[in-house]
């Protein structure tokens, strides 16, 4: 029986790597999302300033503040 590899590529956040569930060095979850890091020193810098590294939401030009109802 083969096992089958998990193939799919992530970008490091931090200094945007490519890297594997395989290759990573490191992976921390934020709002529940799962992030993966080619070095311990890029999940140490995402994991002390996470929104500086994350995209925020645009759509047509704005960013939505989830802050308001």
């Amino acid at each position: 029986m083969k096992k089958r590899i998990d193939a799919r590529v992530f970008r490091d956040p931090v200094c945007g790597t490519e890297v594997s569930r395989i290759t990573a060095v490191a992976e921390a979850e934020h709002i529940g999302k799962t992030y993966y890091f080619c070095a311990l020193g890029c999940k140490h810098e995402f994991l002390k300033t996470p929104d500086r590294y994350l995209r925020q939401h645009r759509q047509h030009g704005v960013t939505r503040d989830h802050t308001k109802s």
